[in-house]
């Protein structure tokens, strides 16, 4: 009995014995290290093309910058003076009716994937369609929308909004969707419980918790699609001279950022270009504003959901 007590089986390892590294391990410390060092030098990449267009843009266009710049227009011909108000204006028009046409489509599609037809097939194949949008380069949803309402009917800024409302739709429903999906499900339990119809829990509880979120996601669509060229260039590139906003009119588009930045540059004018860096500090400032703006009060949303 003492003989098999005091047997010990050579091939068990000592508990007692201290820990030591195998060559396994080594190994994997070292891909560890290697993957941590490529992932932080293309972040830190990432981050160095910002600083040096950000820079740029700055540098250059910080200069034209000034009250009569903002609200004055181009000169009719080349040389000093003038500004960009017919292209705020437009910008501004063409991207308020894009984000009036995307903004409720968007919502109305998140929730029914996230209040009426969570998990099922339907809502998967909506959310794949809304990932494949997202990718879709931008000239190709300019060409569509080109051939649909501008062939036949001439330019309009209600086709750019048509097709800048595209863009923002995915951004917009998918966003709303994660935002959603943070209510708390025992706020919608507490609504079943008192016998509240599911339409009614979705206006009066559902909606306004996930509010601050939704604003959020229409912000960085705002910003994305301010931003977007090849939809302007198509369908919004003639128009008449001056501040207008008749974003309805058919046969001619309104003036906007982008193209004023696109068509300045062209120019041998050198005051043409410094009026066109001009425009490419307010449009990045105003990005660059309205991202940081909404990721701030998109954090502040979750932690307060989650709270």
């Amino acid at each position: 009995m003492t003989g098999e007590l005091d047997f010990v089986d050579p091939d068990r390892p000592d508990p007692s014995a201290p820990l030591t590294p195998s060559g396994n391990l080594r190994r994997r410390l070292i891909v560890n290290r290697i993957a941590v060092g490529a992932a932080t030098t293309a972040a830190l990449a990432a981050v160095s093309v910002l600083g040096i267009v950000t820079y740029a843009v700055l540098h250059k266009g910080a200069s034209q910058l000034s009250i009569g710049f903002l609200t004055k227009a181009p000169p009719r011909l080349p040389g000093p003076g003038g500004g960009m108000a017919p292209a705020i204006v437009g910008t501004a028009t063409i991207v308020a009716l894009a984000t009036a046409i995307a903004t409720p489509l968007g919502v109305l599609i998140a929730l029914y994937m996230t209040e009426f037809a969570r998990g099922s097939r339907s809502a998967r194949f909506i959310r794949l369609v809304l990932d494949l949008m997202n990718g879709l380069p931008s000239i190709v949803i300019a060409v569509f929308v080109f051939g649909l309402l501008v062939v036949g009917h001439g330019q309009s800024g209600y086709a750019a909004s048509v097709a800048l409302a595209i863009i923002m739709l995915p951004l917009i429903a998918r966003s709303s969707q994660e935002v959603l999906l943070l209510v708390p499900g025992q706020l919608r339990e507490a609504a079943d419980a008192l016998g509240v119809r599911r339409w009614r829990t979705v206006l009066g509880v559902t909606l306004p918790s996930a509010l601050g979120g939704i604003l959020t996601g229409t912000l960085l669509a705002v910003a994305r699609a301010a931003g977007e060229t090849a939809p302007l260039l198509l369908m919004s590139s003639i128009f008449s001279p001056g501040v207008h906003s008749d974003v309805f009119g058919v046969g001619h588009g309104l003036d906007n950022i982008p193209l004023t930045i696109f068509t300045a540059s062209e120019q041998a004018d050198p005051y043409s270009q410094a009026r066109a860096w001009g425009a490419a500090f307010v449009l990045l400032a105003f990005i660059l504003a309205t991202s940081v703006s909404a990721r701030a009060l998109l954090n502040r949303n979750r932690r307060r959901l989650s709270g």
